[in-house]
């Protein structure tokens, strides 16, 4: 099986696992505990902390370990609801985890708006700046785009925020591990990130904090995570997690380069495919990410083909893909529904080979001819 769906989760390294398995087995103590069993524990996750942490540059206690991304994002939004200010901004082609929980909040007498996207996904700093308004408390942007691997130029969106004072927060699920991300650097208040898109378990995430924006718990009944996150901790995800952002850390520019070279002989392989278009191939992108639209061919039933020759890719976010509609990233960046229902994302990891991505050209011809 050539595995392209690396988007929607990776492979767990053989040294992550290695990493979580004594918590599974021989290191069962809870982490409250306060004797040698929950000591041992304890230990164990906030060295997981500080390695989340120096992936991103900011100190540990910045870290809020959640169940993943989805959770993450959930919480940065419920912050929103501490503002006095009740209007919301976010992306046009945000994760379903982050424009789903926005739209919630317009039940509740907040105010939403979408900020537009350019046919190549990017979003600029005078789009933002039209939209924001007096009321405005809290805005939205994803740093890498799940389904297209547009990269957002972040910093000069919430530098533009922060001078407004308004929360800032960024999905950075897709970035991390795939390119350097430095908290700091991008002048944002709130950060999600996750584990199984960087090689570790999956159920695990993180919140990056600047340890100024207050946040709203979503749940109740225990200390844990600074009372941020109650709940017995996930250890050994956490565990998995620490040593999947280590790995990431130390091997971030060999990875990076070693995608680069996939896609770019992905690309080069598929470009005389007649009818073939790759999504945001002007616009600054993931190493590993191709999105494309093949004019006159059956998305679903590419896919079906694909899988039935031992590909798996995908048609878009794989938190949609039992939808039949076209999707909302594309539809954004004014792709007609036609072609947005036909399209198939193509997402590298560490683990592919250029023999692989030369197999994958080949039958993808195949099918096509």
């Amino acid at each position: 099986m050539i595995y392209f769906d690396n988007n929607a989760t990776t492979p767990i390294d053989t040294a992550v696992v290695e990493a979580m398995q004594p918590f599974l087995t021989t290191f069962h103590g809870n982490p409250s505990s306060l004797h040698r069993h929950g000591r041992v524990v304890k230990t164990a996750v906030e060295q997981a902390r500080q390695q989340v942490a120096d992936l991103v540059k900011v100190n540990p206690d910045q870290v809020v370990f959640t169940s993943g991304g989805t959770e993450a994002n959930n919480l940065c939004i419920a912050s929103a609801s501490s503002s006095k200010k009740h209007h919301i901004l976010f992306g046009a082609t945000e994760h379903p985890s982050v424009s789903e929980p926005i739209r919630q909040l317009s039940s509740s007498g907040f105010i939403i708006d979408e900020l537009p996207v350019n046919k190549e996904g990017g979003l600029n700093e005078e789009v933002l700046k039209n939209s924001l308004r007096a009321e405005t408390g809290f805005i939205s942007v994803m740093h890498a785009n799940n389904e297209t691997g547009v990269i957002q130029d972040i910093a000069p969106l919430a530098s533009l925020a922060q001078e407004k004072g308004v929360i800032f927060h960024t999905d950075a699920v897709q970035s991390i591990g795939k390119m350097a991300v430095e908290f700091n650097s991008l002048n944002v208040n709130l950060m999600s990130v996750s584990g199984h898109k960087i090689y570790g378990p999956k159920g695990v995430g993180a919140i990056i904090h600047d340890k100024k924006t207050p946040l709203e718990p979503l749940f109740y009944g225990g200390g844990q995570e600074n009372q941020i996150r109650p709940g017995t901790e996930n250890v050994a995800s956490i565990v998995g997690f620490g040593q999947a952002a280590q790995l990431a850390s130390e091997l971030l520019e060999e990875r990076s380069k070693h995608l680069l070279g996939l896609q770019k002989s992905l690309e080069q392989g598929i470009s005389n495919i007649s009818g073939l278009t790759i999504v945001s191939s002007e616009a600054e992108r993931l190493p590993n990410t191709s999105q494309i639209l093949l004019d006159s061919v059956d998305g679903e039933m590419l896919l079906m083909q694909l899988d039935q020759r031992g590909v798996a890719v995908s048609s878009g976010s794989a938190c949609s893909s039992q939808s039949k509609a076209p999707s909302p990233v594309l539809k954004a960046m004014c792709v007609p529904d036609k072609l947005a229902l036909i399209a198939i994302r193509v997402s590298l990891g560490q683990q592919n080979t250029l023999q692989e991505v030369s197999d994958f050209v080949s039958i993808l011809k195949e099918i096509v001819a």
